[in-house]
């Protein structure tokens, strides 16, 4: 039987995490390594992604990838085969947010009624298709070797509604629409994971879903405040909040556990 620390450890695994240069992505690489796995930090820009994997503890590199572009994911699949010979854990953490280039703007152009259409597919194409790929490609290698954990990484707003009373100002005014864009991909994510998890449980390849709650992250005072406030916990997530649930789904410390969704949210679905 198994010790707790082995259990846990993730010593001569390779790890792949897409979207890994921002703020939670960065805290997943760093917990994977802490953890004993050699880690690619997979996002846009190589040379940005080459230096910090060279600040994580354990051998680890940086590739650029497009997760939208299936050819560009294939090469992503094959450097990581030529440099370590295996991929055991794939975190499809990369996802957009709505970015509005007028703030003065964002409180009308968020609004559902008036919400752009391009912005909807582009949601779609890194949320949904950027996952799809990079679970069909490097999930197939997976597979075929008879192992490994995939980790989807959606939102509380996947199992629940946004609460637009959040982006409200102490004056009373809306700053901001949460769109429908975010809850129906990261929803998306959570119905792909069962429908993967089911469909290679016999390969052996676990898929789960990793669903964070907010993270604090130099918003408004009064979004803060807001947020805190919705949830038990009454605080936003730090980062590293989601270190233990991230390495609990990669080791065989879940070993049976595939098809979930474990939510991290400080109680914010739990009312």
């Amino acid at each position: 039987m198994n010790s707790i620390e082995k259990l846990f450890s993730l010593e001569g695994k390779v790890a792949v995490v897409t979207g890994a240069l921002g703020l939670i992505g960065k805290h997943h690489c760093h917990a994977l390594a802490e953890a004993g796995a050699n880690v690619v930090v997979c996002d846009l820009d190589e040379e940005e992604c080459n230096k910090f994997a060279s600040s994580l503890p354990t051998k680890s590199i940086g590739i650029a990838a497009d997760i939208t572009d299936k050819d560009s994911v294939i090469s992503l699949k094959e450097k990581i085969i030529k440099e370590f010979g295996r991929i055991d854990v794939l975190v499809n953490n990369a996802a957009i947010n709505d970015m509005f280039e007028s703030p003065a703007a964002a409180a009308e152009q968020s609004k559902f009624e008036n919400y752009p259409l391009e912005m909807w597919k582009k949601s779609l194409d890194v949320n949904v298709t950027g996952m799809f790929l990079c679970s069909q490609v490097i999930g197939t290698e997976m597979a075929e070797r008879g192992s490994g954990s995939i980790i989807n990484v959606a939102s509380t707003y996947g199992v629940v509604a946004p609460d637009q009373s959040l982006y409200k100002k102490p004056d009373g005014s809306q700053s901001f629409y949460k769109s429908a864009a975010y809850p129906v991909t990261k929803g998306a994510v959570i119905a792909f994971t069962k429908f993967l998890a089911a469909y290679w449980g016999d390969k052996g390849v676990r898929v789960n879903t990793l669903t964070p709650g907010g993270v604090e992250n130099r918003q408004d005072e009064y979004f803060i405040k807001n947020y805190s406030e919705r949830t038990p916990l009454k605080r936003m997530a730090q980062p590293t909040d989601y270190k233990g649930a991230l390495i609990f789904l990669a080791s065989d410390a879940s070993a049976y556990m595939t098809g979930a969704n474990l939510i991290v949210d400080g109680g914010w679905t739990a009312w």
